[in-house]
């Protein structure tokens, strides 16, 4: 669940990243559109050559972006979307274009927010050193135009730059807004993701304790029950699984001599030697009382025979903890029988539970089994 959750989240972040470099090539189309326009317009006072190289030098940045970009997916470079150097190369590019306008480019000033918007989450710091560099830029325009002895109206400059420079002021502080509101809105997602870790957690130590036996540990009936119908449904033509109801002998006598507290320990001893003579495939459960199921998948009717015998004897030779039993006063008695693919659950139980009353019938602690049944 975390690995899927986890792929979700880099998809998310694939898309969102594709997006945004999507954003960046409109921008730097409708850019080269615009040199256009302002070339036919008469607007651009340098020559169409220079129009020419202009235009070049934005395909081919665009291309590189490109380029660079899926080679940034597949490296996991830490900002794919290349947002840093496409601001860089788009204020550039935008202070060229301004200076060959001449006395038409307060107009377009605004490109320059337009520019910046593309850098607005980024961290605080970075987006100002970027507003800075888009006002000296303006700013530098002015010094060419007094060393290249063009007609300037300082008024007018000095109006332009000072619209500019609080535009760009008033976007830093939203910048900052904008940053901590991303930071805010991370650290709730952390803590929901935190929140539903802990949910899902308690989740699933509900569902171990409604299905699992708190005594000794192993699966209840409920569960049990749900795991056989899900081997059964399972099961192939030909494969069949071996189940056994497992009666501890003589249980009541122990807690009447001895005390619940010793038949309680008696019943875990069980659960702990089952355990270590059972596969990890293998499935043992409470069915109630001292009463017991067990499951065996993929097997036939010597390897379950010969694995009941085994959990027969090493009972009869434990001893409980903290109880004066002796080793040889435990025993148990086991009804077996093997479930072929199409078989009714219920009516496998039913030929278990009668082989275990006839083996507690022949005198306890043997195994009886029930094949002939299971087989016709």
């Amino acid at each position: 669940m975390s690995a899927m959750r986890e792929e979700t989240g880099e998809l998310a972040i694939q898309q969102l990243v594709t997006r945004r470099f999507a954003m960046a090539s409109v921008t730097y189309g409708l850019a080269l559109m615009l040199t256009w326009v302002a070339v036919a317009g008469g607007f651009y006072e340098a020559s169409t050559a220079s129009a020419i190289t202009h235009s070049a030098l934005i395909v081919v940045s665009q291309l590189l972006f490109f380029w660079l970009f899926h080679r940034g997916i597949n490296l996991r470079f830490k900002d794919p979307s290349l947002t840093e150097p496409q601001v860089l190369v788009a204020l550039l590019w935008l202070t060229y274009f301004l200076f060959n306008l001449g006395s038409a480019r307060g107009s377009l000033l605004v490109l320059y927010l337009l520019v910046l918007m593309f850098a607005v989450f980024l961290p605080p710091k970075v987006f100002i050193r970027y507003a800075a560099l888009a006002f000296l830029s303006f700013v530098g325009l002015a010094a060419l135009d007094y060393y290249l002895q063009r007609a300037v109206d300082s008024t007018v400059f000095l109006l332009q730059a000072s619209v500019l420079l609080v535009t760009l002021i008033w976007m830093c502080l939203f910048a900052g807004h904008v940053y901590r509101l991303r930071q805010r809105m991370r650290q709730r997602r952390f803590a929901l993701q935190a929140h539903q870790d802990t949910l899902r957690g308690m989740m699933r130590q509900l569902e171990d304790l409604a299905s699992t036996d708190e005594l000794t540990g192993l699966y209840n009936r409920r569960r049990f029950l749900r795991i056989a119908e899900g081997e059964l449904s399972r099961l192939r033509k030909g494969h069949r699984f071996g189940l056994a109801l497992i009666d501890l002998d003589h249980f009541k006598r122990v807690n009447d001599i001895h005390g619940h507290a010793a038949g309680d320990r008696v019943l875990q001893t069980f659960a702990n030697v089952a355990r270590s003579c059972l596969r990890d495939g293998d499935v043992l459960a409470r069915y109630g009382g001292e009463e017991f199921v067990l499951l065996l998948p993929d097997t036939d009717a010597e390897q379950f025979s010969a694995c009941c015998e085994r959990l027969r004897e090493a009972f009869a030779k434990a001893e409980p903890e903290e109880v004066d039993i002796a080793a040889g006063h435990l025993s148990l008695s086991i009804g077996l029988t093997l479930v072929n693919a199409g078989d009714d659950l219920d009516a496998a139980l039913q030929r278990a539970d009668e082989a275990l009353y006839r083996a507690k019938r022949a005198g306890r602690n043997r195994c009886e089994p029930a094949w002939i049944t299971s087989d016709a």
